[in-house]
């Protein structure tokens, strides 16, 4: 601090202005090394002590008005919270004391009342004690200067700090989209890459099959020979089922195929498989079952189940050429369903373990992507492990695998308990009937958009005796229901265009006329999820035979 605010903070202040007290006694306090000053008026006194001020000597008879004691208490009460400046009142000559001190000065407290005559002693004495409290006070400012410092430091460093970590912060937001786009990138990458294996699978897989009933087809032309023509017919056949097969394996995958779910004694199921798997492998490898004692019910389609085991197991021969042993064990799990911790509830963990060659670690993340496999040309479409995990999914469980190289791979099949009530929750509808027609011809609508399709299938309802009429779409069949005339069956296919599909031309036509049986096809949708037929139809999948339709329209008998 400069010497000279320093002195004006050490400054005697005195506002004597009636008598010659305010000389004598500045004389006195600078004698005793204090520094005086006078002041002529209230409104001089208040601005000295804004410039700086170590104690007041006021003379009672300077405060004679009320709006100079007024004026003086406001200005000393709004001193700083560090501040209590000593007000030292000289009152009159042998005057006692009317008012206590601190109401001297409008309620201002720190007041000294000395009584005249004036002695030099005590008035130096007095004056010194006032100055080292005062000397006190300025500590303390200097303190809280200090201290509100650095609290302006702090602010700066708190304000600084956040400011760092906004910055930071969208520095990280910004790492992370750009980390996503990356991801995104790598993902669709990944799908294109996916899409290519599927088709260039598809069409190897189909060309073959196609290429079977092409040439079987030229061939049954220039042939005349009944054996070589059965062995043809043979031929193409094996070659419709296998691209069926190839299809439902593809749906399994994508989860679009149509489930039958029913409750299955797995432990009755297993047992049933010992010998199916035993021809799928060969002898030199040995087979063990471990079930466990009271072993849960599941909720599955029994043939895809059956299926998806028989691929596991095929897997699992592949994996040990020189032989080995295939452990088939299944327990009640009852904690987290899966190590992803996707599910959770009553499961049943079936394990297909093999102790063969292994996966290597950039083969396993992709075991379960459709035509992916290590097989050879011709060994193996890669299908199989697609199918169980869309097989999984789709009845509410998973599938995980683990494997290492030469020390085998284990699958787990997880599907879900089968719940009391669930025996029959997803039962097959009661088939409703019509009519029978007891003399006459027996009408068909057949709603088919595929010309082709319809074709053949009216040739196959006409070979089973039946007259058929063709609507191209839901809606034109309907007005020919509307027009009169009269149908024994309705059969229509469930992808249509127009915006009304074969499951919903079944729920009008059950408003209409509730007797009217109806015959549905799908080679796609699965009917059970989401907008499910209405009870009383029948569905049956593409591609079907002459015998699987005769077999449908003779389950629409009369009630």
């Amino acid at each position: 601090m400069p010497q000279e605010a320093e002195s004006r903070e050490e400054r005697i202040l005195i506002l004597a202005p009636l008598r010659r007290d305010g000389p004598a006694v500045a004389k006195v306090i600078s004698g005793a090394g204090m520094i005086p000053h006078l002041c002529e008026t209230v409104d001089e006194l208040c601005k000295a002590i804004g410039e700086g001020a170590g104690a007041l000597l006021i003379a009672e008879e300077a405060l004679s008005r009320p709006k100079q004691v007024s004026a003086l208490a406001n200005f000393l009460k709004s001193q700083p919270p560090w501040s209590d400046l000593s007000v030292l009142l000289v009152t009159a000559n042998g005057r006692a004391p009317a008012k206590s001190a601190e109401t001297r000065i409008g309620g201002y407290e720190n007041v000294i009342l000395l009584e005249r005559p004036l002695r030099s002693g005590p008035l130096v004495s007095t004056l010194g004690a006032s100055l080292r409290a005062r000397r006190r006070q300025y500590q303390f400012r200097e303190h809280l200067l200090a201290r509100m410092h650095q609290e302006e430091e702090l602010r700066r460093l708190k304000d600084s700090l956040e400011q760092r970590v906004q910055e930071r912060t969208r520095d990280l937001e910004e790492e992370m989209r750009r980390r996503e786009e990356a991801e995104k990138a790598l993902r669709q990458s990944q799908k294109v890459e996916a899409i290519g294996q599927l088709t260039g699978g598809l069409a190897h897989d189909f060309n073959n099959l196609l290429q079977v009933i092409k040439a079987g087809l030229d061939m049954l032309d220039r042939t005349t020979d009944p054996d070589r023509h059965e062995r043809l017919m043979d031929g193409m056949r094996q070659a419709a089922e296998r691209g069926q097969a190839l299809v439902g394996q593809l749906l399994a995958f994508a989860r679009r195929m149509t489930l039958t779910p029913e409750v299955l004694d797995l432990r009755a199921l297993l047992d049933g498989m010992n010998i199916l798997v035993s021809g799928a492998v060969r002898e030199n490898i040995a087979i063990n079952f471990d079930l466990e004692d009271d072993l849960w019910p599941v909720f599955a389609d029994r043939t895809q189940l059956e299926l998806a085991l028989l691929n596991l197991a095929v897997n699992a021969r592949d994996a040990m050429p020189s032989g080995g042993t295939l452990s088939i064990r299944a327990r009640n799990a009852r904690e987290e369903a899966s190590e992803d911790g996707n599910l959770t509830g009553d499961f049943v963990r079936i394990e297909v373990e093999d102790t063969g060659s292994g996966i290597s670690p950039e083969h396993i993340e992709r075991v379960f992507d459709p035509f992916f496999t290590t097989k050879p040309v011709g060994k193996g479409t890669g299908l199989g492990l697609s199918q169980v995990f869309g097989f999984a999914t789709q009845s509410g469980g998973t599938v995980s695998v683990r494997s290492e190289p030469g020390q085998g791979t284990t699958i787990a099949l997880l599907l879900p308990k089968a719940l009391p009530e669930g025996s029959s929750a997803r039962n097959a509808a009661a088939i409703q009937s019509v009519r029978p027609v007891a003399n006459g011809d027996r009408y068909v609508l057949l709603v088919e958009d595929n010309d082709q399709v319809a074709d053949l299938a009216t040739q196959m309802l006409e070979c089973l005796g039946l007259k058929v009429q063709r609507a191209s779409t839901a809606k034109d069949a309907l007005k020919k229901l509307e027009n009169g005339t009269n149908f024994d069956l309705v059969f229509s296919d469930v992808v249509m265009p127009g915006g009304m599909s074969g499951i919903d031309l079944a729920h009008e036509l059950k408003k209409r006329t509730p007797q009217m049986p109806v015959l549905l096809t799908t080679g796609y949708a699965n009917p059970s999820a989401g907008h499910a037929p209405p009870e009383g139809s029948i569905i049956i999948k593409k591609p079907y035979g002459l015998q699987e339709l005769e077999t449908a329209i003779r389950g629409l008998q009369a009630e």
